[in-house]
């Protein structure tokens, strides 16, 4: 197994890259005062001296240091505890019940779908018999996953995010106890999002940059900021688009860092391969 690592602008950080999926709802950020149960890599890096904090990120892991050692000291450590929790298939997460390849299942706590709740089954009804057909004839798919506290968490496929706000007003007409439609991989709370970056950001976004890239068929969604850097999702036609990094490096990134100036890296968490309907092919 060979893991690649990538310094980061903050020297406290480095990015370890072990070349497979390491945690596809990241990015999350963990530390010493984080309920580490449910996470057994980031309890084992910070169980090496010297590490203070985790970042599991889709591809990758992120890893701070404290100032009291250099990363000529720490990076073997780290290298090692990465290297035997892959090759010995220990799971990245693990839910209250079980783990698939390192994937979260359906059933952890993450998303919750409840089939004896009544509220559930409306939902499904709705979603089969009006929601998904409407979907369709643009080439998209809308899937419910979950359900919890108001919030309703569906899967959008190709272009199916452009009816986010039909859906909600649809279901929050018919189910009264509805409060807002979500996408499905934002069930994992993102603390970084409720902070004053975060806040400016998702202005940014849905004030000057969707509503350029909803001609297209895209939407870009904040994931979550973590300290210098912040995390977008490309959707419906940005999703696999052959535009996608220029759009990231030329727009997004640049309207970003002018308005947030603490903010030094835009990533994209994308998973371009799964884009069903881009806007532009990709070469």
């Amino acid at each position: 197994m060979f893991i690649q690592t990538e310094k980061l602008p903050d020297e406290c950080e480095m990015r370890f890259l072990p070349g497979r999926e390491v945690f596809p709802f990241g990015p999350t950020s963990l530390d010493h005062k984080s309920d580490l149960r449910k996470f057994p890599l980031a309890s084992r890096l910070l169980a090496i001296d010297h590490v203070i904090g985790v970042i599991l990120e889709k591809d990758s892991i992120v890893i701070k240091k404290s100032n009291g050692i250099n990363w000529l000291q720490l990076k073997p450590a780290v290298l090692g505890a990465v290297m035997d929790h892959f090759v010995a298939d220990h799971p990245v997460a693990v839910g209250d019940t079980k783990t698939v390849d390192n994937k979260v299942s359906d059933e952890s706590e993450f998303l919750l779908l409840d089939d004896s709740d009544p509220v559930v089954e409306e939902l499904k009804e709705l979603i089969e018999t009006r929601i998904r057909p409407a979907a369709s004839q643009g080439g998209g798919d809308v899937k419910l996953r979950g359900y919890d506290a108001g919030v309703v968490y569906v899967q959008f496929e190709g272009q199916a995010f452009q009816l986010l706000s039909g859906i909600e007003n649809m279901l929050k007409h018919y189910v009264p106890e509805v409060e807002r439609v979500a996408d499905y991989r934002d069930a994992i709370p993102k603390p970084g999002l409720d902070t004053p970056e975060g806040r400016a950001i998702k202005e940014i976004l849905e004030t000057r940059i969707n509503p350029s890239v909803a001609a297209h068929g895209g939407h870009i969604s904040l994931i979550d900021v973590v300290g210098p850097r912040a995390y977008i999702r490309m959707e419906g036609g940005c999703q696999g688009c052959g535009m996608a990094n220029a759009t990231l490096k030329d727009g997004v990134e640049v309207e970003i860092k002018k308005e947030v100036p603490s903010i030094q890296q835009v990533l994209d968490v994308t998973d371009h391969a799964e884009g069903t309907n881009p806007y532009y092919q990709s070469a």
